[in-house]
């Protein structure tokens, strides 16, 4: 750089990145959810996001032929996004994010009464595109504020935090380290890129489990 030049970018204070508050529900509070849920048109929805932490475009893209209740494992292939000329499915942005993730006992047994009453539907829809999750029409769903709206709802009925719809996401990562599940496997399940990415978001969690750390070495030297 030439003498008395100076590069443009220099002294420029680079923009924070702000990450919003993540709220979670407690174990006791997911179960009061989930009763509160059961049989609710969206209950399969909210309890695999609860479980599986999927996102909510994931869960709109995912098909049936992605489910393989046998194995009790479901697979992220597409992502649902909307688009000025309306929704569109893409793959997963990363490779971490195609992914294979275990169903819990009651993930299944939601997704089976999720399945009886959408063939009950199928009556009037427009066309079927297999889509676990469509809208009324069995179309894929344009709209994500009803199932806020839905959320909101169920939560408010039961006494529970209001929290975002993603927040069941961080729910369901917050429940499995906090039972010391390894981050890693928690990194995977989430599809995120690395696990240090995984550290950064749920550090709050990782400091609690540090009294559990300083507990086992006390057993381990006093034993």
């Amino acid at each position: 750089m030439e003498a008395g030049v100076q590069h443009v970018v220099e002294g420029v204070t680079r923009p924070k990145v702000t990450r919003k508050e993540i709220r979670v529900l407690s174990p006791a509070q997911v179960k009061v959810f989930f009763e509160g849920i059961r049989n609710h048109r969206l209950e399969a929805m909210f309890v695999l996001a609860t479980t599986t932490g999927l996102r909510q475009g994931e869960l709109l893209g995912l098909r049936w032929e992605d489910v393989d209740t046998r194995e009790s494992v479901l697979y992220v292939v597409r992502t649902l996004s909307k688009t000025n000329d309306g929704v569109v499915f893409n793959p997963p942005k990363t490779a971490k994010g195609r992914r294979a993730v275990g169903l819990t006992q009651i993930a299944l047994e939601a997704l089976e009464r999720h399945k009886a009453r959408q063939e009950e539907e199928k009556g009037v829809w427009l066309e079927d595109h297999g889509l676990v999750f469509p809208n009324m029409y069995g179309e894929p769903r344009t709209q994500r504020t009803p199932v806020l709206y839905a959320l909101k709802k169920v939560l408010a009925k039961h006494g529970l935090p209001e929290i975002r719809f993603h927040d069941l996401r961080h729910t369901c990562a917050t429940l499995l380290l906090s039972k010391n599940v390894n981050p890693k496997i928690v990194s995977e399940m989430l599809g995120h890129g690395d696990v240090a990415f995984t550290l950064s978001v749920y550090s709050h969690v990782l400091k609690g489990m540090q009294k559990g750390a300083v507990q086992a070495m006390d057993d381990i030297l006093n034993g």
